[in-house]
C-alpha cells in the first residue's frame, strides 16, 4: 500500500510517500504506526483535526478499514475560493 503526503504534511515528513507492506486494520492504526516511526511523523500527525484522509482516492475518515486498499493520502483541509 502506498501512503502519500501532500502540502505541509509532506514538508514535515520530508518525502512524498511511503510504501507499507503489511498495513494495519484502519487508517487510525496506520497513523499510530507512523507516529511511532520518528519525531517528524509524530509532528505531522500530532493533530488529526488538521488533516484529511483519502482511501483509494475517496475522502474517508480515520476509522476506515484498510483491507485491500492500495493507497492512503493525507493532506490538510482544502479551502474554497
Amino acid at each position: 500500500m502506498d501512503v502519500l503526503y501532500f502540502a505541509w504534511v509532506r514538508e514535515r515528513i520530508g518525502h512524498p510517500k511511503d510504501r507499507i507492506e503489511t498495513p494495519p486494520g484502519t487508517v487510525r492504526e496506520l497513523v499510530e504506526d507512523l507516529r511511532g516511526r520518528e519525531e517528524r511523523y509524530a509532528a505531522a500527525f500530532a493533530d488529526l483535526s488538521a488533516l484529511r484522509v483519502a482511501v483509494d482516492q475517496q475522502l474517508s475518515d480515520f476509522d476506515a478499514p484498510l483491507d485491500g486498499v492500495r493507497e492512503v493520502a493525507f493532506f490538510p483541509p482544502m479551502t474554497g475560493g
